[in-house]
């Protein structure tokens, strides 16, 4: 199958090598949702086609905060054990400032502009940092609304538009279902999902985070009003009282186990609800556009995986070439039939093949491309640590929604400028 899907694959230049000049390449891939196991697949067609490359693969870090942890340490070390590095969307401008990533632009020369516009936009933008290609998009994503269709259907109730909406129709079915279902999951712990927490209903409102020289330009008053909504899902009995507790994987498995209407979580979420053995909620389950504040228009939160080439990596050029074969439309289509990985390219989303394999990805497409990008900063650990911590506590009612944003406000403003 592998082979099928890969065969034809053009690459920008050919590196060949005898047995006694075998170049050896380390590559990082990130945690098990990056479906490693695919990726070795790929890596074996690869080295068959290139007899003078090995590969070794690296995995580890189960959320994109530990990845970036461990990728800062050896970086900030000069090593040059790694090589090529699957990095998280929020990663190019920081590690590129750092001085970590290698620029691709002299390594793809002219094609380097036509190569760009083949990729949905924001993944285009998200890895040019200061007019400088610092890494190809490998794997799409973005938060999606998933949803119980089943009861949906049986209590003849649309899928929401707006948060309003969705609370209504959850208190609806609660009741019908004897208070033994949550409404809606989220993500309220201070981990990287609780930035999307705070961002989803304040980008719905049509207001930014940063102006278009990357400065600060925070709109409190629609902050607080973002920051309220969720506590009102809290107060109607929509979301858990502990949702200041809830974690990526939290949401996953309340889903799953069939204990939630509507869930809001990433891509991978899909294989688990349809996939698992123990999924409780396998061919019930819908996709579509996260709802929005009234009078407001659906913001989902980008995310997603590129790769960069360490700039102390002994093969550069080998790991580009290697990037280069990774990050192809082909490559693209057998992650998507094999993994339900989601495209960087949108034909890929309707690809006749795709759409049998993965038919979700018919709804999945329209997500990913109305995906916002979150503050694209060289310190955006900072950002992230301020953000997701001041809505913990907000949800969690240690502090309240203005004094939350107050917060914000006050740590971003040196961040941001």
């Amino acid at each position: 199958m592998l082979k099928c899907w890969l065969a034809g694959i053009a690459l920008a230049a050919s590196f060949t090598a005898s047995a006694a000049e075998e170049i050896q390449l380390h590559v990082f891939s990130g945690g098990a949702n990056q479906r490693p196991d695919l990726i070795r697949k790929i890596f074996d067609d690869y080295e068959h086609k290139h007899p003078g490359v090995k590969i070794q693969l690296e995995t580890g870090g189960a959320t994109s905060e530990l990845q970036r942890q461990y990728l800062s340490t050896v970086l900030s070390a000069k090593d040059s054990t790694l090589d090529l590095l699957a990095l998280d969307i929020v990663n190019p401008a920081q590690f590129s400032a750092a001085g970590w990533l290698e620029p691709l632009d002299a390594y793809l020369g002219a094609g380097k502009e036509k190569r760009l516009k083949e990729y949905l936009p924001a993944y285009a933008r998200s890895n040019v940092i200061g007019g400088k290609l610092v890494a190809l998009p490998f794997v799409a994503d973005a938060m999606f609304l998933y949803y119980r269709k089943d009861l949906l259907e049986k209590y003849k109730q649309p899928v929401p538009k707006t948060w309003d909406e969705l609370a209504s129709v959850s208190r609806k079915i609660q009741e019908g279902e004897k208070g033994n279902l949550q409404g809606l999951s989220f993500q309220g712990a201070a981990i990287e999902g609780a930035v999307c927490t705070f961002l989803l209903p304040y980008w719905s409102q049509g207001k930014e985070l940063q102006d278009a020289n990357g400065k600060l330009s925070l709109d409190k008053p629609a902050a607080v009003r973002g920051l309220k909504s969720w506590l009102s899902l809290v107060d109607q009995g929509v979301a858990k009282k502990n949702t200041a507790e809830v974690t990526t994987g939290d949401t996953v498995n309340e889903f799953k186990a069939g204990k939630v209407l509507f869930g809001i979580n990433w891509g991978f979420a899909w294989d688990r609800f349809q996939q698992d053995k123990d999924s409780a909620v396998r061919d019930k389950v819908g996709v579509a556009v996260l709802p929005a504040l009234a009078g407001g228009k659906s913001a989902s939160c980008i995310g997603g995986w590129q790769w960069g080439v360490s700039a102390f990596s002994k093969h550069k050029a080998e790991s580009v070439r290697l990037a280069e074969y990774l990050s192809t439309p082909e490559v693209a289509k057998y992650l998507a039939v094999e993994g339900s990985l989601l495209p960087v390219y949108p034909q890929v989303y309707t690809d006749p093949d795709v759409v049998k394999a993965v038919p979700w990805f018919a709804s999945a497409g329209p997500v990913v491309q109305s995906a916002r990008s979150r503050p694209v900063s060289p310190r955006y650990s900072e950002v992230s640590d301020k953000i997701r911590t001041v809505t913990h506590a907000a949800l969690a009612g240690a502090t309240s929604p203005e004094q939350a944003v107050d917060d914000i406000e006050s740590g971003l403003v040196r961040v941001l400028r």
